[in-house]
């Protein structure tokens, strides 16, 4: 079971992304600690190692870098407006993004994107529980 925890209106959330549907209210604080990333536009951003994703304010809506920021390539390609990324701890691969309402799920480092079926009313923060 792979959970995400998100913060939206309703307070944070538990997802669990591998069925895809399972949410429920849960006491824990979402905690992001966002690297700086220097580019123009950046709504939220996550790093793990060398990899970084960052949530832009343009379409796509995403870049990508495996290089710690020194190259980036455009990712998300059909997706909405972004509001909040996270990438999983364990699996680095693993990235979850978040419009205002819709989560999404990479597996393979931001190519392809799933749309997961639960709804949330005004998120603002996503973080994998540890």
């Amino acid at each position: 079971m792979t959970l995400l925890l998100v913060a939206c209106a309703l307070g944070t959330v538990a997802v669990d992304i591998d069925e895809e549907e399972d949410a429920e209210l849960v006491d824990d604080v979402v905690v992001t600690d966002a690297p700086e990333v220097d580019l123009p536009l950046v709504v939220a951003a996550a790093a793990h190692g060398s990899t970084v994703v960052a949530v832009v304010d343009r379409r796509p809506p995403l870049v990508v870098s495996n290089d710690s920021g020194i190259t980036w390539r455009e990712a998300g390609a059909g997706l909405g407006s972004g509001v909040a990324v996270a990438i999983s701890p364990e699996h680095p691969d693993l990235v979850a993004f978040a419009t205002a309402e819709r989560l999404y799920v990479s597996r393979d480092g931001g190519r392809f994107w799933t749309a997961l079926a639960v709804e949330l009313p005004s998120i603002t923060a996503v973080a994998f529980a540890p």
